[in-house]
């Protein structure tokens, strides 16, 4: 069983902009590539997680998430790097489309999409890594046994601030992502 380290989506690998329903309003971070091209070259599965709650509120639809999805992964693609698996939630409790609007062991900070993607791509959940900019990434992440990195972009910045009084304190703190990833293959140990 390989490591993996999970990515959330809005404001750890694209800028935080609330509820976006087409490509277009998706603005890359610079530095994702060189960050995604580190991971692979160390062997690591890299997973997408991310909650969309955006079709259960009645915003997107099914189809224009994926679209979005395979247009950001074959953005990556043509830049030299890949994503193993894309897993998202589209449910939230207080939704306004009937069949989405329902509690979910999938939606972060529960840890399902997580175990999800460790049952199928054969993933050692202990020597994983969770990445993200809110407190639901990382309460996801530590659920799931992974190590968590807390990244200052998106909502980042707040959410240490938050994090300072609580109990949740993840493993490592970084700018973006590509220092989270760079400080993280540093620490051998944490994943060897």
């Amino acid at each position: 069983m390989r490591p993996a380290v999970f990515l959330d989506r809005d404001g750890t690998l694209i800028e935080e902009r609330g509820y976006i329903c087409s490509f277009e309003q998706v603005s890359l971070f610079p530095f994702v590539p060189e960050a995604l091209r580190h991971l692979r070259a160390a062997g690591f599965c890299v997973v997408l997680v991310t909650n969309q709650s955006s079709v259960a509120r009645g915003i997107c639809s099914v189809e224009q998430v994926k679209t979005l999805h395979n247009r950001l992964l074959d953005v990556l693609e043509n830049q030299g790097v890949c994503i193993d698996a894309v897993y998202w939630c589209p449910f939230h409790p207080r939704g306004k489309v009937a069949e989405f609007a329902v509690e979910s062991h999938l939606r972060k900070p529960a840890p399902g999409m997580l175990f999800q993607a460790a049952a199928d791509l054969e993933l050692d959940l202990s020597r994983s890594l969770m990445i993200g900019d809110k407190y639901t990434d990382l309460a996801a992440g530590a659920a799931a046994g992974c190590h968590t990195a807390l990244v200052r972009t998106g909502y980042g910045a707040k959410t240490e601030l938050a994090l300072a009084a609580g109990e949740l304190k993840p493993d490592l703190v970084a700018d973006d992502l590509l220092e989270a990833i760079s400080r993280w293959l540093d620490q051998k140990t944490a994943w060897a």
